[in-house]
């Protein structure tokens, strides 16, 4: 994924700006989190070491409670699951008792907002991506987060819905049988 925002931003020349979404576990910075005990490199590390700090903006975004659509596996067909809320003294459960269910925007970097979330102590934060399984929520889904490491400005939604396609989804069910059977 870096090479390939390198190659793009390479192609449109000097100045060229790009913006990537992602997961929070791709665009947060690895280094911020226990990721990197594990020897885990991602996204968000290799922007940042190859293009410092004042030429990216790590935006991380998280809920309190709601529904997503994700997969109980890999492989698996999404579905619309709930999300409870928060485990006690995580990032998003800090966010929802200081502004409840309003959508906030935390910036982490610089000036007034240093020190917002965790003032540099590691935080338990939600980690929900393709895969979830709400039966470990509580145990499973958290990662310990430096925020101020990890993002330059964090997105709180207090409850969140699950998306839907814009247009009908049909199942994939492979080629068509064109050759003989029954040999």
């Amino acid at each position: 994924m870096a090479d390939t925002l390198d190659r793009l931003t390479e192609h449109h020349g000097p100045g060229a700006k790009a913006v990537v979404w992602a997961h929070n576990t791709h665009v947060g910075d690895a280094r911020a989190t226990d990721m990197a005990d594990a020897g885990m490199v991602n996204l968000g590390q290799l922007v940042r070491e190859r293009h410092g700090d004042e030429g990216v903006v790590v935006v991380g975004f998280a809920t309190y409670e709601g529904r997503v659509t994700a997969s109980r596996a890999w492989g698996e067909a999404p579905e619309v699951m709930a999300v409870p809320p928060a485990r006690e003294g995580s990032v998003e459960d800090l966010l929802h008792r200081r502004v409840g269910n309003t959508a906030a925007l935390a910036v982490l970097t610089g000036g007034e907002g240093r020190g917002v979330l965790g003032g540099g102590a590691p935080l338990a934060h939600r980690a929900i991506g393709v895969v979830y399984r709400p039966a470990r929520d509580r145990s499973g889904n958290y990662v310990p987060t430096v925020m101020e490491q990890r993002y330059d400005a964090f997105v709180h939604i207090g409850r969140t819905e699950a998306l839907t396609p814009l247009h009908p989804v049909e199942e994939d069910a492979g080629e068509k049988e064109t050759w003989p059977s029954g040999l």
